[in-house]
């Protein structure tokens, strides 16, 4: 089942994606978003909930949110993939791999949707990618064991971590060039958990203007999903629709030699097998 998140008009609204459309389900669950109906009891019961609906809408023309629009948490993993914990060493950052997941947090005010455009600040030119998968949380938790930390998954999106990178830079702490408004692509949808394997290695390609620039697959994660989870939850309780962007492949365009970064007027897409394709244009900030 894929769900997300949508606008209808000026509202907020949100539904199950069924063939080439949509079909809301706020007041059908009585669950004004999709965050609160993945902590639902309804959520479990979600075949019968959507058994019987069609579509009222299409995708085509659709205005897409940020799957979840404001998550309590957007949790991020930092060199989350060997071969990219290596190409940021090949390029001459000095960092050791850490024995425990290196993390930072996101805003939501960062994020943008499906479609929607990716902002490049006026204050850099260094605007680089990193697709990633992003779990979405659907049972809360604290202190959860790895082994019981698939429980807690609700399902499965695409994030495209945009980095802004000097800003990054500004200190050991990255999260400033994390942060800027309109560099967090979410989307299109989720997959619920039921469709996709715990564990499966799901291939991942990043394409800038038609050209792959990042290709591998889940399977490379240095800290697996239950880890993640798992270590997250120890500093803090996990609510449903908490995000976790799980890090990025080799690829990014700050490593390459020569660099390569996006400018306004390229197109962006992630696409993760299983889950879809997120899209996204850049355009100068304003």
């Amino acid at each position: 089942m894929k769900l997300l998140s949508y606008l209808d008009g000026d509202r907020e609204e949100w539904g199950v994606v069924i063939g080439d459309g949509v079909a809301p389900l706020s007041a059908r669950t009585g669950c004004a978003t999709l965050a609160e109906f993945l902590g639902s009891e309804a959520y479990g019961r979600r075949a019968q909930v959507t058994e019987g609906l069609k579509a009222e809408r299409p995708l085509a023309g659709l205005s897409f949110l940020p799957v979840i629009p404001r998550p309590e948490k957007i949790v991020c993993a930092v060199r989350n993939y060997m071969d990219h914990h290596q190409e940021v060493l090949a390029a001459g950052m000095q960092r050791e791999l850490s024995e425990e997941p290196p993390i930072f947090l996101r805003v939501w005010r960062s994020q943008v949707g499906h479609g929607q455009p990716v902002v490049k600040p006026r204050v850099s030119d260094t605007l680089d990618w990193e697709g990633e998968l992003a779990v979405i949380i659907g049972k809360p938790g604290r202190d959860i064991p790895a082994e019981r930390a698939w429980e807690h998954v609700a399902g499965y999106s695409i994030y495209n971590d945009v980095s802004v990178r000097e800003w990054q830079f500004h200190a050991k702490q990255i999260a400033s060039g994390k942060n800027f408004e309109g560099t967090g692509p979410f989307g299109p949808w989720m997959v619920t958990a039921d469709e996709i394997e715990p564990g499966r290695a799901l291939r991942l390609q990043t394409r800038l203007n038609g050209e792959t620039v990042q290709d591998s697959h889940t399977g490379h994660m240095i800290f697996p999903v239950p880890r993640l989870i798992a270590y997250a939850s120890t500093i803090f309780t996990l609510m449903p629709g908490d995000v976790i962007a799980t890090g990025t492949p080799a690829g990014v365009g700050w490593s390459r030699k020569p660099q390569r970064f996006m400018r306004a007027g390229d197109m962006v897409e992630v696409e993760i097998e299983g889950i879809g394709t997120l899209r996204n244009a850049v355009v100068a900030q304003a």
